[in-house]
């Protein structure tokens, strides 16, 4: 064709005319898994680079010499005590124990002139085990892990001049998680681990060496987990190989070492110092330090105030070696060990609170377990840790922080948003076992609609070894990506404590210098903290981002177990809740009884309170409560709650004596009782074995107050109850209100008159019990696996005889055999009716339980259909499936609930009361709670021994309302009898008006509960000093709607003087004065005249408000 004109390209003449020889194209796999010789520990290490970063070392008695002193008993005494005993020669090779045990060792230092040339001289104690080094005087100042992590302190520079030098080593005999055997970490502990000192030496560290090996290795783990087909992975496999050759030519020559750095700064650009971090191009993860100590775990209470020592000091070491370095550290309580057992490294980590590079978070006491604790135990986590974190480092916490807990209860949000905090992080949720939750960065929404900012780092772990992997799962496990791409990197060593490493550290500037270089790896920044991750997010919704949200509670799919075992640490939990509220309550009154007699000289029991609440609260630590630490963290609780139950009760006694009552009933003390709940009560109750006294007296009032013990013949008497055998082995027990009829030991039948309805469906057994096989894949202590309902086995009872048959009461004893070792007697009992006042079958069992690996559960088949059951949680209640349609259905086969159970339709209902338990499941309409379980790690006695178990089926006409609410909580709150001075009586009775004890009421509102009357934490006749005192006294009173419906009442204070009435949130901070809606109340309903307060209250709000007096 036409018209095209030829351009001469002129030919190159630098170009080889001729081949020089083959060149093959390089198998990938072959070079790739070539890189391992350079830095592994196997068969070639000598070969490698290893070698080349110890340059020189000294050892032995010349240069490191050793003596020990070994407390006895096991005992852990501080530095000064430590210190005063003799100290015997000792010598690397020796081996010290038992388990648990402490030795301290003092170290008489002399760098050899052979090592005084070099700049960075490491001192290295390894016996596998934990350690703490303190200076001559007594600061501790770098902690040890052992077992070859963390085990070099770099020496100070006055300790290289060649004289002799002291310092000291406390040894604890444990690992980093404690003394399991054979490397199952939570199998039982072994009581006889010895360790071997095998390494005591200084070294001096070839820093560049050192340096190329982090090179190599985020270089290298780029070569293998960026995809194949990217230039930045193939590029990476050449310069790591580039390296290789080049040490290999040179001989690992230091020379060679130089020139490996600088092929690698290819690929990295300049790693070697904290100002990688100062582009201004936008970081997609911020990385943040932590150090996750389980507050008791695989070791008691004890090690972790060492543990919290040990990470803490050598975090303030890191924090001046890398200025990058944020570290965020929870839990109040292990901030106040550290204050009151290691005063001068409170003092290091105070200051570097003051620079903010170490971040106190978190807000809570502990990081504590969420679904078991009572409501007011989790608004005491806050108010207790704000308190702490605001007095010691003038800041609060506006982030929560708890990534490993099991489950998360639905109204964590609301406590969250009234305490202080806005944001909330975990990442427990990625460990399911069934579904895999959906989001990364949500809002979570309460039961009352309240929410919190929730992000879940997508690395999915708060142990993040720091690795190229951890930053790259931060965006290829990240869930939310269509609303944000920014993320958290939580990492540092964990569960038992040590926090971030030096090598963390290393490695997180080559991640760094790769995304800057390569942009296929998201950008990492070090130098924020979380709350200013969160500030970010929370901006961004205020600019339009709409996160997606999830309404109620975070239900976690594993752990399941933990609802039940270690029954008595459970139990404990819920009678010193119990305990506490009744203390604050009558303690409260009996300080503001001035305000009628000007007499009071009464002291609020503050510090007391304190301490029991401290207890509780430190007791309900995340394996501590759930049941899944071993056998010394029960031991040690069980002091513990023997400690608050001995106090409690003492200054209950004083508070009663205080108001005229006399705890110690006497011949011709004037009996009654106290009603402690915010409403009527009508009772049957049992009277003291006094020869003037009647087995059974009737105790009634209109609401809160003094209630008279009245004869049963008094105009008020209750119909009476009755037992009889119908036929053999049958047993018919009735009242007024239901029919009970026992066959072989199981309820066959419960009818109820009024409703003229039949509760058990034809055929079907109540309070049956039965026995599960209950091996778990792995967590024993933890949980409990759906197949472990295919193994159900019926227990048959094997005697049936009437225990009690009187007109007020009647009770079967029922006995079952479980095994040759087990077996459980069960009293089933049903008073006489009042008017209408509730009554319920009560079971009552002692159990004897010496089993392995089984469940014990007990059933109540029930006439009664619903596709969802309602379980109570705190200041609530939760509706669950009753069905198995979704896996997300299934996956809640046991759940936890406090106090009942309720499976209803419109018209009519079941409840299940207990007193102490936590695990139910309701399938279809069998509800099934769970009593005791078995397992044998970490504790192998969990369990073991005798249990009191009470709980009661509570029928009721139509659907859940206040009366389950309410009988619930008199159930756990049984009457309080007393004896009285008849001055007294004539000041609080209940005919008397004002009376103090009926003062504090609600009024209109059936679905509100009065839960808590405490006094105000800064008031000036109660404040400790910790925080700035408020003039005055004032009562503060919390509410919770119980039901969900938004509800109008009046919280009546009777004749108490109040001058203003606001409300507060949980940390008493005012929110809205409402003296404006202070209203004239008159003497209804047996309410004391007086004045009150209209509250409004949001369906499942929780309400704080202080009265001022």
């Amino acid at each position: 064709m036409g018209g095209e004109s030829h351009r001469i390209v002129p030919m190159a003449k630098d170009y080889p005319t001729l081949a020089a020889g083959p060149v093959g194209k390089q198998i990938r796999n072959l070079y790739q898994d070539r890189l391992r010789q350079f830095t592994d520990g196997g068969q070639y290490r000598e070969q490698g680079l290893l070698p080349k970063i110890p340059e020189a070392v000294a050892s032995g008695p010349d240069y490191v010499k050793l003596s020990v002193y070994s407390p006895p008993h096991l005992s852990r005494p501080l530095f000064k005590e430590a210190v005063k005993h003799d100290f015997k020669p000792t010598n690397v090779g020796e081996s010290f124990g038992p388990s648990w045990s402490t030795h301290w060792f003092k170290v008489k230092l002399t760098v050899p002139k052979s090592l005084r040339e070099y700049d960075h001289l490491e001192f290295v104690w390894d016996a596998n085990n934990e350690g703490l080094i303190y200076t001559e005087e007594g600061d501790a100042v770098h902690g040890l892990t052992g077992g070859g992590e963390r085990t070099e302190w770099i020496l100070p520079k006055e300790l290289k001049d060649g004289t002799e030098h002291t310092f000291y080593i406390e040894m604890a005999c444990n690992g980093m998680f404690g003394n399991a055997p054979g490397g199952d970490s939570i199998q039982p502990p072994d009581p006889n681990r010895y360790f071997q000192l095998h390494t005591a030496e200084v070294r001096a560290v070839n820093l560049e060496a050192r340096a190329l090996y982090f090179d190599f290795w985020e270089i290298s783990d780029a070569a293998r987990e960026f995809p194949a087909d990217s230039w930045e992975s193939h590029q990476a496999l050449q310069i790591c190989n580039k390296i290789m050759d080049t040490f290999i030519a040179g001989s690992g020559s230091k020379e060679s070492i130089k020139e490996g750095r600088e092929i690698a700064n290819e690929y990295l650009g300049d790693v070697d110092s904290h100002k990688v971090y100062d582009s201004d191009k936008e970081e997609i993860v911020t990385g943040i330090g932590y150090c996750h100590i389980d507050t008791c775990w695989l070791w008691p209470f004890a090690e972790t105030k060492r543990k919290v020592a040990r990470s803490w000091s050598s975090q303030c070491d890191l924090i001046d070696r890398y200025p990058e370095l944020r570290f965020c550290c929870s839990q109040a309580q292990q901030y106040k060990w550290l204050e009151q057992n290691y005063p001068s490294t409170f003092d290091r980590v105070k200051k570097k609170v003051k620079e903010g590079s170490f971040q106190p978070i978190g807000g809570s006491w502990v990081e504590h377990d969420t679904n078991l604790p009572g409501g007011e135990s989790l608004i005491r986590q806050f108010l207790y840790g704000q308190r702490y974190f605001e007095s010691r480092f003038g800041q609060r916490c506006k982030t929560f922080w708890l990534p490993d807990t099991f489950g998360y209860s639905t109204q964590l949000p609301q406590i969250c948003r009234i305490s202080g905090m806005t944001r909330f992080l975990t990442q427990k949720l990625s460990w399911n076992n069934i579904n895999n939750f959906p989001h990364t960065t949500f809002n979570w929404v309460a039961l009352d609609n309240s929410q919190v900012i929730c992000h879940m780092p997508p690395a999915e772990t708060y142990t993040a070894e720091a690795n190229f992997g951890d930053v790259r799962r931060s965006i290829t496990q990240h869930k939310s990506l269509d609303q944000d791409k920014t993320s958290l990197l939580v990492f540092g060593k964990g569960d038992g404590g040590g926090g971030p490493t030096y090598q963390h550290l290393e490695k997180l500037r080559r991640c760094r210098g790769i995304a800057d270089k390569t942009g296929l790896l998201p950008r990492l920044k070090l130098g924020g903290s979380a709350d200013d991750f969160f500030d970010r997010l929370e901006k961004k919704v205020e600019d339009g981002t709409e996160l997606v949200t999830w309404y109620g509670e975070l239900y976690f799919e594993l752990h399941r177990g933990t609802y039940t075992t270690q029954a008595n640490n459970k139990r404990n939990n819920r009678k010193a809740e119990i305990l506490i509220r009744e203390i604050e309550y009558l303690a409260t009154l009996a300080t503001i009884k001035k305000s009628y007699d000007g007499k009071s000289s009464y002291k609020y029991p503050k510090k007391d309170l304190d301490d029991m609440w401290e207890n509780v609260l430190l007791c309900q630590f995340h394996d501590c409560l759930p049941g899944s630490s071993i056998e010394m963290c029960y031991d040690d609780s069980d002091e513990i709650y023997a400690k608050v139950f001995t106090t409690g009760e003492r200054i209950l006694k004083d508070a009663l004596a205080e108001l005229g009552f006399d705890d110690d009933i006497k011949a011709d003390s004037k009996l009654v009782a106290l009603n402690t709940m915010p409403w009527p009560r009508t009772e049957i109750v049992k009277l003291p074995p006094i020869a003037s006294l009647p087995s059974y007296g009737l105790a009634h009032s209109t609401g809160p107050g003094v209630m008279d013990i009245r004869p049963l013949a008094s105009p008020y008497s209750a119909t009476i109850a009755s037992i009889k055998e119908i036929r053999p082995n049958v047993f018919e027990l009735r009242n007024s209100q239901f029919k009970v009829e026992v066959s072989n030991g199981v309820i066959t039948s419960l009818y109820d008159i009024a409703a003229s309805r039949e509760i058990i469906p034809k055929g079907q057994k109540a309070n049956q019990l039965v026995l599960y096989d209950d091996k778990p894949l792995y967590w024993q202590a933890w949980d409990v696996e759906v197949y472990h309902l295919n193994s159900r086995t019926p227990l048959s009872p094997h005697k049936t005889s009437i225990s009690e048959d009187s007109p007020h009461r009647v009770a079967l004893d029922i006995e079952t055999r479980i095994s040759d070792k087990s077996w459980v007697k069960t009293t089933i009992s049903l008073s006489a009716a009042v008017g209408n006042a509730p009554t319920y079958v009560e079971m009552d069992s002692e159990v004897t339980w010496h089993e392995t690996m089984k469940f014990l559960k007990v059933e109540f088949p029930v006439d009664i259909v619903n596709t969802e059951a309602s379980y109570e949680t705190q200041f609530g209640v939760v509706r669950r499936p009753t069905h198995f349609n979704t896996t997300w259905d299934m996956a809640k086969f046991e759940v936890c609930c406090h106090k009942f159970a309720d499976l209803s339709e419109h018209t009519y209902g079941v409840s299940i009361l207990n007193d102490s338990k936590y695990g139910f499941a309701t399938q279809g309409n069998v509800m099934r709670l769970s009593l005791l379980r078995a397992p044998k790690a970490p504790d192998a006695h969990a369990d073991m021994g005798t249990h009191r178990i009470r709980y009661a089926i509570l029928p009721h006409a139509g659907g859940l309302s206040e009366k389950t609410v309410q009988t619930a909580f008199n159930f756990n709150n049984p009457l309080r009898l007393v004896g009285h001075a008849e001055s007294a009586l004539d000041r609080l009775a209940p005919t008397s008006a004002p009376s103090l004890l009926s003062s504090l009421r609600i009024l209109g509102a059936p679905n509100l509960v009065l839960d808590t009357v405490k006094r105000g934490e800064d008031d000036e006749d109660v404040s400790r000093g910790e925080l700035p005192v408020k003039k005055g006294q004032s009562i503060i009173v919390r509410i919770y709607d119980a039901l969900g419906g938004k509800s109008v009442g009046v919280l009546t204070w009777g004749g108490l003087r109040v001058k203003q009435v606001s409300k507060v949130n949980a940390l008493e901070d005012e929110i809205e004065d409402l003296t404006k809606d202070v209203v004239g109340v008159g003497a209804e309903s047996g309410s004391a005249s007086g004045k009150g307060v209209k509250i409004q209250v949001r369906a499942f709000e929780v309400a704080t408000f202080r009265l001022v007096l």
